[in-house]
């Protein structure tokens, strides 16, 4: 017997197996797969007028802002774009409540300076007027979402399947998400703003992700609209695990509707200062120096009814128009700080490391935190909510403590570490 014959064939069948596995995990895809993003890719660049390479591996193409990815969406094809957000629709805080912590200009301006960071792209180069910057996507990052129209979208709180009832309570356990959050309810919310603490968590798995975000949200639970921005650890959508500016929309709880940043039409950019999903930078604070943040405002123009993006104190990004949607074109119903992880491991055994905020919890020091919370209602400047309330879907992963007593204005600490060799009750 030619024992070496066996042992090729054998050899031949391992490899056979092998490949095979390969395929079925995405090592490699279909001629047509590739076709169809190859064709996505070049039709959004396709009115690139200037390339920007920067130094983290991004690039950068600037768009005709006119020709952005925003009017391919059916319902925008007559859009016409808002340059500026109508008079009055950004409401101030009152003298004494604009900076609660600074009792002086200098600290005033000085503080200003600290919570707005920057983006590392903008060490490269910049857009010329008239144009947006727009993050490439990468090819292979569209590769591995199950299908084009998938890339960039959360994925739904409930499997469709899942018999729920429409009247339940407004905070339950949700598949493949966790919250830490505080919440306003109960009253019709125009607008809600903060000053986010950047951090950078870990992220264990590639299709998980980490964010830090202010939410406004109205509807039915299964199929709610909402608006969202913050900052995100997201290598599903990203390709890495740097920590990104983000917008997310969506106007039926992310089934078939909405996405990250300009990952599909929506979203409509009028700035050239701001590239969605880029960068932010710093984030890791000099030893003794204050915390890095970024100060987020999202509210409703009152006359043309789109939900405006606002970045520090002066930059408006952009707008999610109207026509998105059918009843938070009003007004939102809730609105929400705080902190979520996406996992499949979520509520089940290992539950997975993935952290959120700094990785520290909300009732440990040095962890990560909302300040200066505001609301935009129908009065004449912004406020602190009348009634909120705290909710976690995993108090022993990840927690949230709200100092309202005590203290000049009221902050929220989140996060937690996820499953971790010292917190064993996480499961």
């Amino acid at each position: 017997m030619d024992y070496s014959k066996i042992i090729f064939i054998f050899l031949l069948l391992g490899l056979a197996i092998i490949a095979q596995s390969f395929v079925n995990h995405g090592g490699s895809f279909s001629k047509q797969k590739v076709l169809e993003v190859e064709n996505k890719l070049r039709h959004l660049r396709r009115h690139s007028l200037k390339t920007i390479k920067s130094e983290d591996g991004d690039i950068i193409d600037c768009i005709d802002l006119n020709k952005q990815p925003a009017f391919d969406h059916p319902a925008l094809k007559n859009h016409k774009i808002q340059m500026a957000p109508t008079k009055n629709s950004a409401k101030k805080e009152p003298i004494e409540w604009t900076k609660s912590r600074s009792k002086t200009k200098d600290a005033e301006d000085s503080l200003s300076l600290r919570v707005l960071t920057s983006q590392i792209w903008k060490k490269s180069g910049t857009c010329p007027e008239g144009t947006i910057p727009i993050r490439r996507i990468r090819k292979n990052d569209m590769l591995k979402a199950p299908s084009i129209e998938e890339y960039g979208r959360k994925k739904p709180s409930f499997s469709p399947s899942r018999q729920v009832h429409e009247n339940l309570d407004s905070y339950v356990p949700l598949r493949n998400h966790s919250k830490a959050i505080l919440f306003a309810v109960g009253f019709r919310y125009l607008g809600a703003k903060a000053d986010i603490n950047v951090c950078w968590p870990f992220v264990e798995k590639d299709d998980e992700f980490s964010t830090a975000q202010i939410s406004l949200l109205t509807g039915s639970y299964l199929h709610f609209e909402s608006v969202q921005s913050g900052w995100a650890v997201n290598p599903r959508v990203y390709g890495d695990r740097q920590t990104r500016v983000f917008v997310y929309w969506t106007a039926d709880g992310s089934n078939k509707t909405g996405c990250f940043d300009l990952t599909c039409p929506g979203f409509v950019q009028t700035s050239k200062e701001i590239a969605l999903g880029a960068a932010i930078y710093p984030i890791i604070p000099v030893p003794g120096d204050l915390p890095y943040d970024i100060n987020i405002y999202i509210y409703k123009d009152i006359l043309t009814n789109n939900w405006w993006v606002q970045y520090g104190e002066k930059t408006n990004i952009g707008y999610w128009p109207a026509e998105l949607f059918e009843t938070l074109c009003y007004n939102a119903d809730s609105v929400e700080w705080g902190g979520e992880v996406y996992s499949s491991k979520i509520l089940h055994y290992p539950h997975t490391k993935t952290n959120m905020g700094n990785g520290k919890f909300g009732s440990q020091p040095y962890s990560a935190y909302f300040k200066r919370m505001r609301i935009h209602d129908n009065s004449e400047s912004l406020k602190f909510p009348e009634y909120v309330d705290r909710y976690s879907d995993e108090y022993n992963c990840y927690d949230v403590r709200f100092l309202g007593d005590y203290v000049e204005d009221p902050e929220l600490y989140y996060g937690g570490p996820g499953s971790s060799d010292y917190n064993y009750m996480c499961l």
